[in-house]
């Protein structure tokens, strides 16, 4: 059920304390208007570009890095020259970093915060829906090591997040829908009644700015539940994964050209579809979910996903067991779960069925 407390302010249990996320719309003029002392700003290239007039005391620090959005730039490779920008500014112990950014700037201050010296202090403004509404979340980073993606990590919770749900007004359609992709996904976990309710206020999402940050708020509860039990992803947090399998697989056998929450929209239809297949769920629970997946995914269908590239990244994901796939499909009630496949022939076909029906 959806919760109406936006200004409520969500404190998240971690191992290394509690942290809190605060919706505040002058969040990034507060900042620019006190720039935290000694902190360095790691900042979306692009960011710093659309909203220069409004982080100018931010930039006049001189203690910033920026860096492209891209997912080349979140690969170990590109590390040491991040570590050489921050050596030049003289970085300290207990001095913060300062990400303001999407999900990628996220995963690099993250990984450098626990990194560096051993540990710093960092702080978090997303700027994307995808950020705002799952990643800000869950103390994780995830790096990608050659073309492998997200092998390397750690969990390095924030000291705090600040939303500042302004910074949505400039995100393409893509990128809203990407964001939008994460949200149906916790709510699909969270159950199927979660799910049918924000299917019924998807249009009012995009039109209706208020809607839109109850649902991140709403969404934000939702994943506290399971980060809170399972912070280190060894049990009933793996359930977050629900599409990601699919989805990173997606990315990579596009070679991105498909946005990243929009790949796991199409990874939940996909999942939904394989286990229907595999006799594990029933049709209704597919259809239930499939017109507002595919309105969501539908600008991205004529993308071309190579059957054989998707296969071959898809086992080389990191949570499969050495023999199996480990796949979070729904259930015959709709409810998602987390489960071990042979990656064998009738997989293949399931998998194939559904490129043929539904994209390209």
């Amino acid at each position: 059920m959806v919760v109406f407390l936006v200004s409520e302010i969500l404190k998240i249990k971690s191992h290394k304390g509690e942290y809190f996320v605060k919706f505040n719309k002058e969040g990034i003029a507060e900042l620019n208007n006190s720039p935290i002392a000694n902190a360095v700003f790691i900042i979306d290239k692009n960011i710093a570009e659309l909203y220069k007039s409004k982080i100018q005391n931010v930039l006049d620090t001189k203690r910033v890095i920026l860096i492209e959005a891209i997912e080349e730039n979140k690969s170990l490779e590109k590390f040491p020259a991040y570590i050489e920008e921050l050596t030049k500014l003289k970085i300290r112990r207990e001095q913060p970093l300062v990400a303001i950014g999407g999900g990628i700037i996220q995963d690099i201050t993250c990984f450098i915060a626990a990194t560096l010296m051993r540990g710093l202090p960092w702080i978090f403004y997303p700027t994307t829906l995808l950020a705002q509404s799952d990643s800000c979340i869950g103390s994780k980073s995830s790096i990608n090591s050659g073309d492998i993606k997200n092998i390397l990590g750690t969990f390095t919770p924030p000291n705090h997040v600040i939303i500042d749900v302004t910074f949505l007004n400039t995100l393409k359609k893509s990128e809203i829908n990407s964001g939008i992709g994460e949200m149906l996904k916790v709510h699909a976990i969270d159950s199927p009644s979660s799910f049918n309710l924000i299917q019924e206020s998807y249009d009012q999402m995009q039109n209706d700015a208020n809607v839109l940050e109850n649902f991140i708020f709403n969404s934000l509860l939702m994943k506290r539940k399971l980060i809170e039990i399972d912070e280190f992803d060894v049990g009933p947090r793996n359930v977050m994964n629900y599409g990601h399998s699919f989805g990173h697989a997606i990315e990579t056998a596009t070679n991105y050209r498909i946005p990243h929450g929009i790949a796991v929209t199409i990874g939940m239809d996909m999942a939904n579809f394989v286990s229907v297949e595999l006799g594990i769920s029933n049709i209704h629970n597919f259809e239930r979910m499939h017109s507002t997946l595919v309105k969501n995914y539908d600008d991205f269908r004529k993308v071309p996903i190579n059957f054989r590239s998707l296969l071959k990244a898809l086992a080389k994901d990191k949570k499969n067991s050495s023999t199996q796939l480990r796949l979070i499909l729904p259930d015959k009630d709709g409810n998602i779960m987390i489960g071990l496949y042979d990656n064998d022939l009738n997989l293949e076909n399931a998998i194939k069925k559904y490129l043929e029906k539904y994209i390209g």
